[in-house]
């Protein structure tokens, strides 16, 4: 939330493009949360010395997706001039949903999978896109929130030491992103979830 107020101030949010991808993802994620994500079996192979589980799995289905992603924020694209026509709402509704899908299952904000949708999908700048991604990611984690704290035990001073320590870091990206370029925005912010997912994958394989 504090993310988005201070993106807005700057003009950086789209609301209507951000709603509408938000009611059909927080819908998936819950529904993702409450019922399939405790239905993942603890151990999903086991040979020899090795055993994949659950939580490895996760992981490495989070990294693969964030490789795609990242290929698709670094790759050179010729962006397509914004036109006043939005894109039929049959398609905002099938990405919400398979990104919430996707979400809920990685348990992650989702930011990561909503910045490419939006710059790819939606054809919106991408700082533009950013701000408008925190709507969504707002509206996802509340609702996963919501579905997690119905079965899971939740730690809560680890939860608001974590979140006091995001809301300083927004300020300084805010700060940050003024001189840095879009375009030099977007394949830094690939490359980063690409070392990340690498990371991920070597931590979770190794």
């Amino acid at each position: 939330m504090f993310g988005t107020y201070q993106k807005h101030k700057k003009g950086l949010v789209d609301f209507k493009t951000g709603l509408a991808f938000s009611f059909p993802s927080f819908v998936a994620v819950y529904l993702t949360r409450r019922y399939l994500v405790p239905g993942i079996p603890e151990v999903f192979l086991s040979n020899g010395g090795f055993t994949l589980t659950k939580d490895m799995a996760i992981m490495v289905f989070f990294a693969v997706i964030m490789i795609i992603a990242s290929y698709s924020m670094i790759k050179n694209r010729k962006e397509k001039l914004k036109t006043t026509e939005s894109q039929p709402y049959y398609k905002t509704f099938v990405q919400g949903v398979v990104i919430g899908v996707i979400t809920g299952v990685i348990g992650a904000g989702g930011g990561f999978l909503y910045v490419p949708a939006l710059v790819l999908w939606a054809n919106i700048p991408m700082k533009k896109a950013v701000g408008t991604s925190l709507i969504i990611v707002t509206i996802n984690s509340l609702i996963g929130f919501m579905g997690d704290v119905q079965t899971l035990d939740i730690e809560w001073t680890f939860l608001l030491i974590f979140t006091g320590i995001s809301i300083l870091g927004i300020f300084l990206g805010v700060f940050l992103s003024k001189f840095i370029s879009g375009k030099k925005l977007k394949k830094s912010f690939g490359y980063f979830i690409l070392i990340m997912a690498t990371y991920i994958i070597y931590k979770e394989l190794k």
